[in-house]
């Protein structure tokens, strides 16, 4: 559910009709007919106040309303939601290996606090915990979270977190050995309205699906889409795409399991699971056609034509289980003005959403995702109409 962009127009604002019933009223009362003079110049005035009153009960009127309030007006209406407050900004996290010099016969702190960075040290991670190198070996694997909150500190690839800014007795290296992710932003106002009202599904503890979609995309902001099911009785799977169309990453998928396995969210009966969905491949090969007739540049065109493909990639990996559909690119490319298109691949191809009955296989519970592969643009030079 969207919120409404225009707002709600309680009381007329309109400053020619104020005025004309401002007139009426005077003439009515007075028995003469304003012509401009000193009463049409104080009608003016009257009415001028009652546009600015009436603007200001619109703005409070709009500010009552979940769907048009904002800012502050919207983080009060959460008292009627059971979100009630809008969410912090969340810190990335990622496991970082240390490694030491050589072998000791005790064991070697990595104390809590310890700061790593990349090489350009822009963004720092610091360790959550004390860890100990146990006497006889090289490594110890540890958390660390980002110095900063938001979205900054997601996205650093295995093996990129190497540098130390806080040397201990025996070091020789450091790695993040999985991707950090996990940050995330304080929601705007639409994300924090749309949680509101999903949040309503939170009241119940049956265990519903809308619920644990709640609690799961309450993790971070950067969630785009989530899918509940439950393949066996008992046994909740939960699936989470993240707004690059990419499979939410270890630091997400133990948010959300913590978030859903917490005693006053999950039934006791209910054993959750989070896991990925099934990447389908697919690559884009096409020919377009120009008619020679167009008034943009070739080059302009073929940016245009990439910003479609763009637009279609995006779109097609940002919700679990669509289906890989070409006339959806067809559609984009045409938009741009091109003449024509042959389209040699994708083909159209059903995903899985992971809906499935009870009784279905396996698989059937396990939702597909559209990852594109590699992308061919062919310029087929110009045509006639």
């Amino acid at each position: 559910m969207s919120r409404e962009n225009a707002d709600y127009e309680f009381v007329s604002t309109d400053a020619s009709e104020i005025e004309n019933d401002v007139a009426a009223m005077y003439t009515a009362i007075t028995g003469e007919t304003t012509i401009p003079g000193p009463a049409r110049l104080f009608i003016q005035w009257v009415a001028s106040v009652l546009v600015l009153g009436n603007a200001n009960i619109n703005r409070a009127g709009n500010a009552n309303l979940p769907s048009r309030a904002e800012g502050e007006d919207l983080d009060a209406l959460g008292q009627l939601f059971y979100e009630q407050t809008r969410p912090s900004a969340t810190a990335a996290g990622v496991q970082m290996q240390f490694t030491i010099s050589e072998e000791q016969e005790e064991a070697v702190l990595v104390p809590a606090g310890t700061r790593v960075s990349a090489e350009n040290g822009n963004v720092i991670f610091i360790t959550d915990e004390d860890a100990l190198v146990p006497a006889g070996e090289l490594t110890v694997s540890v958390h660390a979270t980002c110095a900063e909150t938001g979205t900054v500190g997601n996205g650093f690839a295995v093996g990129t977190l190497t540098t130390c800014v806080d040397p201990f007795a025996y070091y020789e290296s450091c790695t993040n050995t999985d991707e950090s992710d996990g940050g995330s932003n304080v929601p705007d106002d639409e994300e924090f309205y749309e949680m509101l009202v999903a949040s309503q599904d939170a009241y119940t503890s049956a265990g519903p699906t809308g619920a644990y979609q709640y609690f799961a995309k309450s993790v971070s902001t950067e969630i785009a889409d989530v899918l509940v099911n439950s393949p066996t009785a008992g046994t909740v799977n939960i699936y989470a795409l993240m707004d690059d169309g990419t499979p939410a990453g270890a630091e997400v998928k133990a948010a959300i399991l913590a978030a859903c396995s917490a005693d006053e969210v999950r039934p006791l009966t209910d054993h959750v699971v989070v896991d990925d969905p099934d990447t389908v491949t697919y690559n884009i090969s096409l020919t377009y056609y120009l008619s020679r007739d167009a008034s943009d540049s070739l080059a302009a065109t073929q940016e245009t034509i990439e910003e479609a493909v763009a637009e279609y990639v995006a779109w097609q990996c940002g919700k679990l289980g669509r289906d890989i559909n070409p006339s959806k690119l067809i559609q984009l490319i045409m938009e741009t003005g091109v003449k024509r298109v042959v389209l040699i691949s994708p083909t159209y191809t059903v995903l899985r959403d992971g809906n499935a009955d009870e009784g279905d296989p396996a698989e059937y519970f396990v939702p597909q995702l559209a990852q594109v592969g590699t992308i061919t643009l062919t310029n087929g030079g110009y045509e006639d109409e």
